[in-house]
């Protein structure tokens, strides 16, 4: 039998409280190499379907290369960490289109196997995972980095963008939260944040969302920079957590010239990500965020601007997946399906 976690039933499990150490402990184990993490592959996927609403394909099968463009990413994402009994493979999809549809850009499920017989265990819904793991990479990241109270400017108004200022809010103590998009919807995120206890206001330029703030967040799907890295104040921590290929970049090389230090949830994936390539900067630059919880690194100085780069690890997904299963067979939720 599979048991089967969909979307309200891990929102009823999940606790940031709870995932934090579960977080910090699968960070640990990566960075000391007791896991088993393969490359991901990734992949563009789907054709733009006006192309072939128009007839470009029909009238002329021979210019499809030069026409259709991939509508969104395709990536598998394996982990093990040694000496648990379960190892996860998360299939995701990013598609930046979907805002347009109010459909969600990354979607994702989250397949859990017994690694003693390799029998399925559970499939979950692998879009919470990711937002929540995610998330709380920057909760961590504001924990060990920023000074209390945090003053957050957020880029992109989308789910992880929320994300990120909940796991913020839940490791911190949050004095305000100003969230810039250039879409209106940034007044809607705003009102979320609020709805869920959290100060936040919509800003309506890249200056008054960094001005001011301590800590500031980018999850976007950007290929270009979303702010100028010379409006950082002196001490502001920035995690960067929507460039995943090298054509997306959200921070400009002044923000890395700046920097003290530039720590990475996983630097050989990290190094080859626009933000990177267009700094200059190489992987041995990169300083391992683990190192962080290892207590090895940290902020030296309270005028330091650091940054905390993350392309995701599935090593997150599978430490999350395995302590909301667990969480699930304890509470007696979910549903029992046989294949």
């Amino acid at each position: 039998m599979v048991r089967i976690l969909s979307v309200d039933v891990i929102r009823g499990l999940l606790s940031l409280s709870e995932l934090f150490p579960v977080v910090e402990a699968a960070f640990v184990k990566q960075g000391r190499g007791e896991v088993e993490r393969p490359p991901r592959p990734h992949f563009p996927v789907g054709i733009d379907v006006d192309s072939v609403r128009n007839g470009i394909n029909e009238s002329n099968p021979a210019s499809e290369s030069e026409t259709d463009s991939p509508l969104g990413t395709a990536l598998t994402m394996p982990a093990y960490i040694h000496g648990r009994d379960v190892y996860a493979t998360k299939l995701a999809a990013v598609h930046p289109g979907n805002v347009a549809q109010c459909l969600p850009t990354v979607n994702a499920q989250v397949v859990l196997t017994d690694a003693t017989t390799g029998l399925p265990l559970s499939l979950l819904d692998g879009t919470t995972i990711t937002s929540a793991r995610t998330g709380c990479i920057g909760g961590l990241a504001a924990e060990y980095l920023a000074s209390d109270p945090i003053r957050l400017g957020v880029f992109g108004a989308g789910t992880q963008a929320r994300w990120q200022t909940r796991a913020i809010a839940a490791a911190c103590d949050i004095e305000s939260v100003r969230v810039y998009s250039p879409s209106d919807s940034r007044e809607e995120c705003a009102a979320d944040l609020r709805d869920e206890g959290i100060h936040a206001e919509a800003v309506e330029s890249p200056e008054k969302a960094v001005s001011g703030s301590n800590v500031v967040v980018t999850a976007t799907t950007s290929d270009d920079p979303v702010f100028a890295g010379e409006l950082l104040e002196s001490g502001t921590l920035v995690v960067a957590v929507g460039a995943y290929t090298a054509e997306m970049q959200e921070l400009d090389a002044r923000t890395f010239e700046r920097a003290a230090r530039v720590f990475a949830d996983v630097p050989e994936e990290v190094a080859d990500i626009g933000d990177i390539q267009a700094s200059g900067l190489s992987e041995s630059d990169l300083v391992p965020l683990s190192d962080v919880f290892e207590g090895d690194a940290g902020r030296e100085a309270d005028d330091e601007i650091l940054v905390v780069e993350s392309v995701g690890s599935a090593v997150l997904d599978a430490a999350t997946a395995q302590y909301l299963y667990e969480k699930a067979k304890e509470r007696n939720v979910g549903e029992d399906v046989g294949l």
